[in-house]
């Protein structure tokens, strides 16, 4: 059997589980940032929209001066000779080559050298297919109201400004949303850190807090957290103190009502006697159990670990009860061996007092667990006080055995939490109740 050791904090008490990522963005920081993206995507959207219903000044501004070249040029039915002198009237003052096409990109007239059309415009202007466009290549492109392009080797007015202002706007929620996650991330990171901070305190860690980063409502959060963290420490270990010091000095009494007791063999009524023995015992066992569970309840309680066979331990424990059958298989595990003989004592104890014989207790093994079952012949416990059951001091009305003080299963629970399992209370086929106490095996 290997040496004992003794469990720390984490090891003792109850594992948290970390969150885990799900679809559905359940994270913080995943809300905080899908909400600034669809924020920046309906601020782009409402900007689109003001722009196109309102025309937008640059496209005006280009849709204006389209009709002052219109006006200034001759009409499109004009003769070519009469369109190429409006042109060159329009070009006098400008050190730049225009080109005017028609509707269907044929030349109309040109100032200075040609300039081809945009290369995916080819077949429509008439060139072969892959054919070398020569000329300098056109800086604007305007489109006359009556189908006719006219192409400058200088801008003329504002180049796509829809476009321009497309691209703009993807650049800059591009940005931003690059920008705010980093920021986003490291807020919410010290909002997990605060969770956590709750969870080990819900799961008995009273030691457990949080640090105090920056001066907004998140630090002031932690700070309230810490404050909370230290009166419910104070007051637990107050409690505590107060059970254990009452407990305590209870049994000095006890002790001094037994001596009495013993000394009175011949002067009390031997019935009397027996009930002030079974109230003595009572109150002693009550006492070993407030005791115990009072130890259990502090999570930085040392727990001596060892290597042990529960088959071996529960057969140990029902050779001291009376109709008991056991069967099962070996379940190695490492525990404390005071505290897991206290559980089936405490299981056994409960079929005995509130059963019917007999008793069947078996061991079995599911992957990494073993499953310790205990349950007695009786009609068992009503689904409605499953729970109820172990609770402390809880005790069924209507039962054969009245005695005792509602603490067993509350301690059996206690103990297999320690140990990193669980007990609960089922339902079986027969229509009874039963015990399941789940235990993690000994790993390697």
């Amino acid at each position: 059997m290997a040496a004992p050791r003794k469990a720390g904090p984490r090891e003792a008490g109850p594992r948290l589980a970390r969150p885990r990522f799900t679809w559905g963005f359940p994270r913080l920081y995943f809300r905080f940032y899908v909400a600034l993206l669809v924020s920046l995507a309906v601020f782009a959207l409402a900007v689109t929209l003001v722009w196109q219903r309102s025309g937008g000044p640059l496209e005006r501004s280009n849709t204006a001066l389209a009709h002052l070249m219109q006006n200034a040029l001759a009409s499109a039915d004009a003769p070519p000779a009469e369109q190429q002198a409006a042109l060159e009237r329009m070009a006098s003052d400008l050190n730049a080559s225009l080109t005017l096409y028609g509707r269907e990109w044929q030349q109309l007239a040109a100032v200075g050298e040609p300039i081809p059309p945009h290369r995916w415009r080819q077949r429509g202007a008439g060139a072969a297919p892959g054919a070398l466009l020569r000329g300098p290549p056109p800086e604007s492109l305007v489109r006359l109201p009556d189908g006719r392009r006219l192409l400058s080797s200088v801008p003329l007015g504002f180049t796509r400004p829809k476009a321009i202002l497309h691209n703009a706007l993807l650049l800059l929620a591009l940005g931003i949303g690059i920008a705010a996650f980093p920021l986003i991330r490291h807020l919410t990171k010290r909002l997990e850190r605060l969770q956590q901070g709750v969870e080990s305190l819900a799961a008995g860690n009273l030691s457990a807090r949080v640090a105090v980063e920056g001066k907004d409502e998140v630090a002031q959060l932690a700070r309230s957290f810490n404050r909370a963290a230290d009166q419910i420490e104070q007051l637990v270990s107050a409690h505590k103190t107060l059970l254990a010091n009452a407990s305590h000095e209870l049994r000095t009494p006890l002790a001094r009502i037994r001596m009495a007791l013993e000394l009175m063999q011949e002067d009390v009524d031997p019935k009397r006697r027996a009930g002030l023995e079974q109230d003595i015992r009572e109150l002693d066992v009550l006492l070993d159990e407030i005791l115990l569970a009072s130890r259990l309840d502090a999570v930085n309680a040392e727990v001596m670990l060892e290597e042990l066979d529960l088959l071996a331990l529960a057969a140990e424990e029902a050779a001291h009860y009376d109709a008991v059958q056991l069967e099962g298989c070996s379940a190695v595990l490492a525990g404390d061996t005071r505290l897991l003989r206290r559980l089936l004592r405490n299981l056994l104890e409960n079929a005995r007092r509130h059963g019917a014989a007999p008793t069947f207790v078996n061991l079995a093994i599911e992957g990494s667990n073993a499953i310790l079952s205990v349950h007695d012949s009786g009609p068992g416990i009503p689904a409605s006080e499953a729970e109820r059951v172990f609770e402390p001091f809880y005790r069924r009305r209507n039962t054969r055995d009245n005695h005792g003080a509602g603490l067993g299963l509350a301690l059996v629970r206690q103990i297999a939490r320690r140990h990193g399992g669980e007990a609960r209370c089922v339902r079986r086929e027969d229509g009874g109740s039963g015990f399941e106490i789940t235990l993690p095996l000994l790993q390697g």
